[in-house]
Protein backbone atom coordinates (compact mmCIF):
# COMPACT_ATOMS: atom_id res chain seq x y z
CA UNK A 1 0.00 0.00 0.00
CA UNK A 2 1.33 3.44 -0.91
CA UNK A 3 2.45 5.52 2.03
CA UNK A 4 0.36 8.68 1.68
CA UNK A 5 2.60 10.56 4.11
CA UNK A 6 5.47 9.93 1.72
CA UNK A 7 3.44 11.26 -1.22
CA UNK A 8 2.74 14.35 0.88
CA UNK A 9 6.48 14.69 1.50
CA UNK A 10 6.92 14.83 -2.31
CA UNK A 11 4.38 17.65 -2.49
CA UNK A 12 6.31 19.55 0.18
CA UNK A 13 9.77 19.02 -1.35
CA UNK A 14 11.48 22.40 -1.65
CA UNK A 15 14.80 21.34 -3.17
CA UNK A 16 14.68 18.76 -5.94
CA UNK A 17 17.29 17.03 -8.10
CA UNK A 18 16.01 15.88 -11.50
CA UNK A 19 18.11 13.39 -13.47
CA UNK A 20 17.42 12.78 -17.16
CA UNK A 21 18.91 9.76 -18.88
CA UNK A 22 20.18 9.82 -22.44
CA UNK A 23 17.19 7.95 -23.88
CA UNK A 24 14.81 10.46 -22.30
CA UNK A 25 16.55 13.35 -24.04
CA UNK A 26 17.34 11.99 -27.51
CA UNK A 27 15.39 10.78 -30.54
CA UNK A 28 15.72 7.42 -32.27
CA UNK A 29 18.92 8.57 -34.02
CA UNK A 30 20.56 9.51 -30.72
CA UNK A 31 20.27 13.29 -31.23
CA UNK A 32 18.73 15.66 -28.63
CA UNK A 33 14.93 15.83 -28.99
CA UNK A 34 13.87 19.52 -29.01
CA UNK A 35 10.27 18.75 -28.01
CA UNK A 36 11.40 16.64 -25.06
CA UNK A 37 13.82 19.35 -23.92
CA UNK A 38 11.06 21.94 -24.15
CA UNK A 39 8.68 19.81 -22.07
CA UNK A 40 11.36 19.50 -19.38
CA UNK A 41 12.02 23.23 -19.43
CA UNK A 42 8.30 24.01 -19.17
CA UNK A 43 7.84 21.79 -16.11
CA UNK A 44 11.02 22.91 -14.37
CA UNK A 45 10.15 26.55 -14.99
CA UNK A 46 6.79 25.99 -13.32
CA UNK A 47 8.53 24.48 -10.27
CA UNK A 48 10.90 27.46 -10.23
CA UNK A 49 7.92 29.85 -10.27
CA UNK A 50 6.49 28.01 -7.23
CA UNK A 51 9.67 28.85 -5.31
CA UNK A 52 11.17 25.36 -5.45
CA UNK A 53 14.90 24.96 -6.00
CA UNK A 54 15.76 22.62 -8.86
CA UNK A 55 19.06 21.02 -9.87
CA UNK A 56 19.23 19.20 -13.22
CA UNK A 57 21.57 16.28 -13.79
CA UNK A 58 21.51 15.86 -17.53
CA UNK A 59 22.88 13.17 -19.79
CA UNK A 60 22.87 13.62 -23.56
CA UNK A 61 26.19 15.35 -24.19
CA UNK A 62 27.59 12.50 -26.29
CA UNK A 63 24.42 12.39 -28.41
CA UNK A 64 24.55 16.15 -28.94
CA UNK A 65 28.10 15.85 -30.28
CA UNK A 66 27.43 13.22 -32.95
CA UNK A 67 26.25 15.44 -35.82
CA UNK A 68 29.00 18.10 -35.52
CA UNK A 69 31.61 15.32 -35.67
CA UNK A 70 29.90 13.57 -38.57
CA UNK A 71 29.23 10.45 -36.52
CA UNK A 72 26.26 8.28 -37.41
CA UNK A 73 26.17 6.32 -34.16
CA UNK A 74 27.47 6.51 -30.60
CA UNK A 75 31.20 5.67 -30.68
CA UNK A 76 32.49 2.69 -28.75
CA UNK A 77 36.13 3.69 -28.27
CA UNK A 78 37.02 5.98 -25.36
CA UNK A 79 38.60 8.73 -27.49
CA UNK A 80 35.47 8.99 -29.64
CA UNK A 81 33.25 9.22 -26.55
CA UNK A 82 35.45 11.93 -25.10
CA UNK A 83 35.38 13.94 -28.33
CA UNK A 84 31.62 13.65 -28.66
CA UNK A 85 31.16 14.70 -25.03
CA UNK A 86 33.49 17.69 -25.44
CA UNK A 87 31.64 18.97 -28.51
CA UNK A 88 28.18 17.96 -27.36
CA UNK A 89 28.32 19.44 -23.87
CA UNK A 90 28.45 23.01 -25.18
CA UNK A 91 25.63 22.33 -27.64
CA UNK A 92 23.46 20.73 -24.98
CA UNK A 93 24.00 23.65 -22.61
CA UNK A 94 23.15 26.09 -25.39
CA UNK A 95 19.85 24.29 -25.95
CA UNK A 96 18.98 24.50 -22.25
CA UNK A 97 20.15 28.12 -21.95
CA UNK A 98 18.05 29.25 -24.91
CA UNK A 99 14.86 27.58 -23.69
CA UNK A 100 15.21 28.62 -20.06
CA UNK A 101 16.18 32.11 -21.23
CA UNK A 102 12.78 32.45 -22.89
CA UNK A 103 11.30 31.84 -19.42
CA UNK A 104 13.53 34.49 -17.86
CA UNK A 105 15.67 31.91 -16.05
CA UNK A 106 19.46 31.62 -16.16
CA UNK A 107 21.32 28.32 -16.05
CA UNK A 108 24.81 27.43 -14.87
CA UNK A 109 26.96 24.49 -15.95
CA UNK A 110 28.59 22.30 -13.29
CA UNK A 111 30.88 19.47 -14.47
CA UNK A 112 31.90 16.99 -11.77
CA UNK A 113 33.70 13.70 -11.36
CA UNK A 114 34.11 11.45 -8.35
CA UNK A 115 37.42 13.00 -7.32
CA UNK A 116 35.71 16.40 -7.05
CA UNK A 117 33.32 14.95 -4.48
CA UNK A 118 35.86 12.74 -2.71
CA UNK A 119 38.49 15.41 -2.05
CA UNK A 120 37.22 17.44 0.93
CA UNK A 121 38.08 20.96 -0.29
CA UNK A 122 36.76 20.39 -3.81
CA UNK A 123 33.68 18.73 -2.30
CA UNK A 124 32.88 21.84 -0.27
CA UNK A 125 33.59 24.11 -3.23
CA UNK A 126 31.16 22.14 -5.41
CA UNK A 127 28.50 22.30 -2.69
CA UNK A 128 28.95 26.03 -2.17
CA UNK A 129 28.84 26.69 -5.91
CA UNK A 130 25.57 24.82 -6.45
CA UNK A 131 23.95 26.33 -3.36
CA UNK A 132 25.11 29.77 -4.49
CA UNK A 133 23.52 29.28 -7.90
CA UNK A 134 20.24 28.20 -6.29
CA UNK A 135 20.25 31.20 -3.97
CA UNK A 136 20.74 33.47 -7.00
CA UNK A 137 17.74 31.91 -8.77
CA UNK A 138 19.93 30.09 -11.30
CA UNK A 139 19.23 26.49 -12.29
CA UNK A 140 22.43 24.39 -12.03
CA UNK A 141 22.81 21.81 -14.79
CA UNK A 142 25.20 19.07 -13.68
CA UNK A 143 26.89 16.43 -15.77
CA UNK A 144 29.74 13.98 -15.36
CA UNK A 145 32.96 15.52 -16.66
CA UNK A 146 33.12 12.90 -19.40
CA UNK A 147 36.25 14.29 -21.06
CA UNK A 148 38.40 13.33 -18.07
CA UNK A 149 36.29 10.77 -16.17
CA UNK A 150 37.62 7.66 -17.89
CA UNK A 151 35.90 5.07 -15.71
CA UNK A 152 32.62 6.90 -15.47
CA UNK A 153 32.15 7.45 -19.20
CA UNK A 154 32.32 3.69 -19.62
CA UNK A 155 29.77 3.10 -16.86
CA UNK A 156 27.40 5.92 -17.79
CA UNK A 157 26.75 6.27 -14.08
CA UNK A 158 24.75 9.52 -13.98
CA UNK A 159 22.25 7.83 -11.66
CA UNK A 160 24.91 7.60 -8.97
CA UNK A 161 26.14 11.11 -9.80
CA UNK A 162 22.59 12.41 -9.31
CA UNK A 163 22.33 10.59 -5.98
CA UNK A 164 25.61 12.10 -4.78
CA UNK A 165 24.48 15.57 -5.86
CA UNK A 166 21.24 15.03 -3.92
CA UNK A 167 23.23 14.29 -0.77
CA UNK A 168 25.73 17.06 -1.52
CA UNK A 169 23.08 19.81 -1.53
CA UNK A 170 20.67 18.24 1.02
CA UNK A 171 17.86 17.93 -1.52
CA UNK A 172 14.51 16.60 -0.34
CA UNK A 173 13.82 14.53 -3.44
CA UNK A 174 15.71 12.85 -6.29
CA UNK A 175 13.67 12.11 -9.41
CA UNK A 176 15.28 9.65 -11.82
CA UNK A 177 13.55 10.30 -15.15
CA UNK A 178 13.87 7.21 -17.31
CA UNK A 179 12.10 5.45 -20.20
CA UNK A 180 10.18 3.18 -17.84
CA UNK A 181 7.47 4.16 -15.40
CA UNK A 182 9.12 2.75 -12.33
CA UNK A 183 10.22 -0.65 -11.06
CA UNK A 184 8.43 -3.74 -12.37
CA UNK A 185 7.81 -6.77 -10.15
CA UNK A 186 6.90 -10.33 -11.23
CA UNK A 187 3.12 -10.84 -11.35
CA UNK A 188 2.99 -14.49 -12.44
CA UNK A 189 2.61 -16.17 -15.82
CA UNK A 190 5.38 -14.06 -17.33
CA UNK A 191 3.65 -10.79 -16.47
CA UNK A 192 4.90 -7.88 -14.40
CA UNK A 193 3.31 -5.09 -12.39
CA UNK A 194 4.44 -1.61 -11.51
CA UNK A 195 5.63 -1.16 -7.92
CA UNK A 196 4.14 2.14 -6.74
CA UNK A 197 6.01 2.39 -3.42
CA UNK A 198 8.99 0.87 -1.62
CA UNK A 199 10.02 1.93 1.86
CA UNK A 200 13.52 0.62 1.19
CA UNK A 201 15.50 -1.29 -1.43
CA UNK A 202 16.40 -4.86 -0.49
CA UNK A 203 18.04 -7.82 -2.20
CA UNK A 204 14.61 -8.98 -3.39
CA UNK A 205 14.11 -5.91 -5.57
CA UNK A 206 17.57 -6.20 -7.08
CA UNK A 207 16.79 -9.80 -8.05
CA UNK A 208 13.96 -8.49 -10.25
CA UNK A 209 16.39 -6.43 -12.31
CA UNK A 210 17.96 -8.07 -15.33
CA UNK A 211 18.49 -5.36 -18.00
CA UNK A 212 21.71 -3.39 -18.35
CA UNK A 213 20.70 -0.56 -20.65
CA UNK A 214 20.74 -0.07 -24.39
CA UNK A 215 22.95 1.08 -27.26
CA UNK A 216 22.20 4.71 -26.36
CA UNK A 217 22.68 4.57 -22.61
CA UNK A 218 24.63 2.25 -20.35
CA UNK A 219 22.65 2.74 -17.14
CA UNK A 220 19.83 0.48 -15.99
CA UNK A 221 17.31 -0.18 -13.26
CA UNK A 222 19.99 -1.69 -11.00
CA UNK A 223 21.91 1.60 -10.83
CA UNK A 224 18.66 3.48 -10.23
CA UNK A 225 17.84 1.26 -7.28
CA UNK A 226 21.33 1.72 -5.87
CA UNK A 227 21.00 5.49 -6.32
CA UNK A 228 17.63 5.46 -4.57
CA UNK A 229 19.06 3.39 -1.74
CA UNK A 230 21.89 5.87 -1.29
CA UNK A 231 19.65 8.94 -1.05
CA UNK A 232 17.18 7.14 1.22
CA UNK A 233 20.05 6.32 3.56
CA UNK A 234 21.00 10.01 3.55
CA UNK A 235 17.45 11.07 4.44
CA UNK A 236 15.95 11.97 1.04
CA UNK A 237 13.19 10.47 -1.09
CA UNK A 238 13.62 9.08 -4.60
CA UNK A 239 11.26 8.50 -7.52
CA UNK A 240 11.85 6.45 -10.66
CA UNK A 241 9.43 7.55 -13.38
CA UNK A 242 8.92 7.88 -17.14
CA UNK A 243 10.57 11.16 -18.13
CA UNK A 244 9.29 11.00 -21.71
CA UNK A 245 5.81 12.07 -20.66
CA UNK A 246 5.17 15.80 -20.68
CA UNK A 247 3.66 15.93 -17.18
CA UNK A 248 5.69 13.39 -15.17
CA UNK A 249 7.68 15.95 -13.15
CA UNK A 250 4.57 17.97 -12.36
CA UNK A 251 2.59 14.90 -11.31
CA UNK A 252 5.31 13.59 -8.99
CA UNK A 253 5.63 16.96 -7.26
CA UNK A 254 1.85 17.05 -6.87
CA UNK A 255 2.01 13.76 -4.99
CA UNK A 256 0.38 11.62 -7.69
CA UNK A 257 0.91 7.87 -7.89
CA UNK A 258 3.46 8.02 -10.69
CA UNK A 259 6.39 5.66 -11.20
CA UNK A 260 7.97 4.12 -8.10
CA UNK A 261 8.43 6.18 -4.94
CA UNK A 262 11.20 4.98 -2.62
CA UNK A 263 11.85 5.89 1.01
CA UNK A 264 9.95 6.51 4.26
CA UNK A 265 8.25 9.85 4.87
CA UNK A 266 10.16 10.45 8.12
CA UNK A 267 13.91 9.91 8.03
CA UNK A 268 14.66 9.68 11.76
CA UNK A 269 18.01 7.93 11.37
CA UNK A 270 19.79 10.03 8.81
CA UNK A 271 23.54 10.46 9.03
CA UNK A 272 24.29 13.56 11.08
CA UNK A 273 26.81 16.26 10.17
CA UNK A 274 28.48 17.34 6.93
CA UNK A 275 31.79 15.64 7.66
CA UNK A 276 30.06 12.32 8.33
CA UNK A 277 27.99 12.76 5.16
CA UNK A 278 31.28 13.10 3.31
CA UNK A 279 32.63 9.92 4.94
CA UNK A 280 29.42 7.98 4.39
CA UNK A 281 28.65 8.78 0.77
CA UNK A 282 31.51 10.36 -1.13
CA UNK A 283 34.38 7.95 -0.63
CA UNK A 284 34.91 4.59 -2.28
CA UNK A 285 35.86 2.04 0.40
CA UNK A 286 39.33 0.53 0.06
CA UNK A 287 38.55 -2.49 2.23
CA UNK A 288 36.30 -3.84 4.93
CA UNK A 289 36.35 -5.04 8.53
CA UNK A 290 34.19 -7.73 10.08
CA UNK A 291 33.37 -7.08 13.73
CA UNK A 292 31.80 -9.15 16.48
CA UNK A 293 28.45 -8.50 18.18
CA UNK A 294 30.05 -6.66 21.09
CA UNK A 295 31.71 -4.18 18.75
CA UNK A 296 28.48 -3.76 16.78
CA UNK A 297 26.54 -2.85 19.93
CA UNK A 298 29.29 -0.51 21.11
CA UNK A 299 29.18 1.37 17.80
CA UNK A 300 25.42 1.50 17.30
CA UNK A 301 24.13 2.01 20.83
CA UNK A 302 26.99 3.42 22.92
CA UNK A 303 28.62 5.88 20.52
CA UNK A 304 32.04 4.26 20.94
CA UNK A 305 35.04 4.14 18.64
CA UNK A 306 35.93 0.84 16.96
CA UNK A 307 38.62 -1.05 18.88
CA UNK A 308 40.83 -3.81 17.52
CA UNK A 309 39.58 -6.30 20.10
CA UNK A 310 36.21 -6.36 18.31
CA UNK A 311 37.62 -6.85 14.81
CA UNK A 312 37.41 -10.41 13.48
CA UNK A 313 38.68 -10.10 9.90
CA UNK A 314 40.33 -7.62 7.52
CA UNK A 315 39.69 -7.56 3.77
CA UNK A 316 41.66 -5.58 1.18
CA UNK A 317 45.01 -3.83 0.99
CA UNK A 318 45.11 -0.19 2.12
CA UNK A 319 47.10 2.38 4.01
CA UNK A 320 46.32 4.36 7.14
CA UNK A 321 43.57 6.93 6.52
CA UNK A 322 41.71 4.72 4.02
CA UNK A 323 37.93 4.49 4.08
CA UNK A 324 36.67 1.09 5.26
CA UNK A 325 33.30 -0.64 5.40
CA UNK A 326 32.46 -2.02 8.84
CA UNK A 327 30.31 -5.14 8.64
CA UNK A 328 28.69 -7.45 11.17
CA UNK A 329 29.18 -11.21 11.26
CA UNK A 330 26.22 -11.71 8.89
CA UNK A 331 27.71 -9.29 6.33
CA UNK A 332 25.32 -6.38 6.91
CA UNK A 333 26.77 -2.87 6.75
CA UNK A 334 27.13 -1.15 10.11
CA UNK A 335 29.26 1.86 9.30
CA UNK A 336 31.99 3.42 7.18
CA UNK A 337 35.01 5.14 8.62
CA UNK A 338 38.62 6.25 8.22
CA UNK A 339 41.17 3.73 9.49
CA UNK A 340 43.99 4.67 11.86
CA UNK A 341 46.03 1.70 10.60
CA UNK A 342 47.15 0.06 7.38
CA UNK A 343 45.81 -3.36 6.39
CA UNK A 344 49.11 -5.00 7.36
CA UNK A 345 49.02 -3.42 10.81
CA UNK A 346 45.38 -4.33 11.34
CA UNK A 347 46.06 -7.96 10.58
CA UNK A 348 48.68 -7.94 13.34
CA UNK A 349 46.36 -6.49 15.97
CA UNK A 350 42.97 -8.02 15.06
CA UNK A 351 41.25 -9.22 18.23
CA UNK A 352 44.01 -7.79 20.45
CA UNK A 353 43.60 -5.65 23.57
CA UNK A 354 45.08 -2.15 23.92
CA UNK A 355 47.99 -3.49 25.95
CA UNK A 356 48.78 -6.13 23.35
CA UNK A 357 48.63 -3.54 20.55
CA UNK A 358 51.24 -1.40 22.29
CA UNK A 359 53.48 -4.42 22.66
CA UNK A 360 53.20 -5.21 18.95
CA UNK A 361 53.31 -1.73 17.36
CA UNK A 362 54.87 0.40 20.09
CA UNK A 363 53.61 2.57 22.96
CA UNK A 364 52.88 5.68 20.86
CA UNK A 365 50.22 4.21 18.54
CA UNK A 366 46.49 4.80 18.78
CA UNK A 367 44.50 1.92 20.17
CA UNK A 368 41.36 2.90 18.20
CA UNK A 369 40.97 1.36 14.75
CA UNK A 370 38.40 3.98 13.73
CA UNK A 371 37.72 6.97 15.98
CA UNK A 372 34.04 7.79 16.47
CA UNK A 373 34.60 11.25 14.94
CA UNK A 374 35.67 9.53 11.72
CA UNK A 375 32.82 7.00 11.73
CA UNK A 376 29.44 7.27 9.95
CA UNK A 377 26.88 4.78 11.21
CA UNK A 378 24.13 3.14 9.16
CA UNK A 379 21.00 1.50 10.54
CA UNK A 380 18.72 -1.30 9.37
CA UNK A 381 20.96 -2.22 6.43
CA UNK A 382 20.46 -5.48 4.60
CA UNK A 383 23.14 -7.52 2.88
CA UNK A 384 23.07 -6.89 -0.88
Amino acid sequence: MVDHETREACRNARRVVLKFGTRVLVDSRGRPNPKRLQAIVDQVSALHAEGREVVLVSSGAVGAGLDPLGMTRRPEELSGLQMAAAVGQTRLMAMYAERFGHKGISVGQVLLNHDDLKQRTRHLNARNCILGLLKAGVIPIVNENDVVSVDEIRLGDNDVLAALVTVLVDADLLMLCSTVNGLRAPAGEGRTRRVPFLEKVTAKELEWVFGKGSALSTGGMATKLEAAKLVNRAGSLAVIADGRKNDTITRVLEGDDCGTLLGPAIQSRRVKGKRKHWIAFFHRPSGSLQVDMGAKKALQFKGRSLLAVGVQAVEGEFGAGALLRVQSEDGSLIAQGLSEFSAAELRQITGKSSEQIREILGPAVSTEVIHRDNLALFHDEETI
